[in-house]
């Protein structure tokens, strides 16, 4: 039985600012999309049932009780754990990775999955911890050790820009909590040579040439650069008040790659110029604001720390998506929420809407 004060501090505000994003999305997604060659069901009709999966999941997330999620964060952990290692042995194989597992009625992508699971396991360690001037180098091996794990399996797959989201979004909460100044400088020192390992060891070469691409798109023109470049090309050419909707040279002549995926935000750019760039990444900072309102009004401590969680998902994948397709940030395939076209990218975002909705409405009852 639903508790009749829910349904009177449902987050209108919230729901506005998501539907704004996915409607804006789904008539780039028609726009990207119009010179494609399209069997069966359009991409924008897709995206839209995608949309209605979603909001529906969300609305089932938001009338559970999420304390009911701290009893069982470890579970969900395990057994994403345990897919994860089932993805690298029967998983599918598409595109020189293997991230998707199929499961007979359906695939699952649990790479997806883990951002919510980790930001659920993190609230649950954390809500049961408490230091005093902040975390020690001691204090955090133990939730570093719980995000190795599945962050390393991501990146077998190999699946770098989910597992660098994986990696933002637990140090987000970390660092909500608070390190000590001598624990920031450990990992600093630690990290550096780390990265010299990765990078000599680790990271494929494609990998690698995402990050030199960044540095120098010039390098391969026609080869791994040539993303970066037309991106930019679109983005600039919008100008200040863009070409027009269904009017870019760079989308409509399909110079542009993965335009309605990845690089849907430079479809935008280029149609709608500056003026819609200053909307869409308005309302993408109020609903990061919204998301951290949110969490400050919570009045128990898992709620408020799953809150931080989700609006750090929502913020690096805005951050990461945006800077990638202008060439600040290497191009890691990673989705702009509710604006890119895909059901995974989608359902996962609308179930970190449904855990905010829900922390909203529960606040006066603890």
């Amino acid at each position: 039985m639903i508790d009749r004060r829910l349904l009177t501090n449902i987050d209108w505000i919230l729901i506005g600012l998501v539907l704004t994003v996915c409607l804006l999305g789904t008539l780039n997604i028609y726009s990207a999309t119009t010179p494609y060659k399209i069997v069966g069901t359009a991409y924008y009709i897709k995206q839209l049932y995608w949309m209605l999966v979603g909001i529906t999941i969300s609305l089932f997330v938001s009338s559970l009780d999420y304390h009911i999620l701290e009893d069982l964060s470890y579970w969900f952990y395990g057994f994403l754990i345990l897919l994860l290692f089932a993805v690298l042995v029967l998983g599918r194989r598409s595109m020189g990775a293997t991230r998707w597992l199929n499961l007979g009625f359906f695939n699952i992508q649990p790479s997806e999955l883990m951002k919510i699971v980790i930001i659920v396991t993190f609230a649950r360690f954390f809500n049961n911890f408490q230091s005093v001037g902040g975390l020690t180098v001691k204090d955090v091996l133990i939730p570093l050790g719980l995000l190795a794990l599945p962050a390393g399996l991501i990146m077998k797959q190999p699946d770098l820009g989910t597992a660098t989201l994986v990696i933002f979004i637990a140090l987000s909460m970390i660092m909500y909590i608070g390190l000590r100044w001598s624990t920031i400088v450990t990992f600093v020192c630690i990290t550096i040579p780390m990265a010299w390992i990765s990078w000599t060891f680790l990271l494929r070469q494609y990998q690698k040439n995402r990050v030199l691409d960044f540095i120098d798109p010039e390098r391969s023109r026609l080869g791994s650069g040539y993303h970066i470049i037309q991106s930019k090309i679109a983005v600039g050419s919008g100008g200040f008040a863009g070409k027009g909707f269904v009017k870019g040279t760079q989308s409509q002549l399909r110079f542009l790659p993965e335009q309605h995926t990845d690089f849907a935000f430079s479809v935008f750019a280029e149609e709608w110029g500056f003026i819609g760039c200053l909307l869409l990444i308005t309302i993408y900072l109020f609903l990061v604001l919204w998301g951290l309102n949110i969490a400050r009004r919570c009045n128990d401590r898992f709620g408020g720390l799953l809150a931080v969680g989700v609006t750090a998902m929502l913020f690096w994948h805005i951050v990461i998506n945006m800077g990638m397709v202008i060439g600040m940030f290497p191009v890691v395939g990673v989705p702009l929420p509710f604006f890119s076209y895909g059901g995974t990218s989608m359902i996962t975002s609308m179930v970190g809407i449904g855990l905010l909705q829900n922390i909203s409405m529960r606040r006066f009852m603890f």
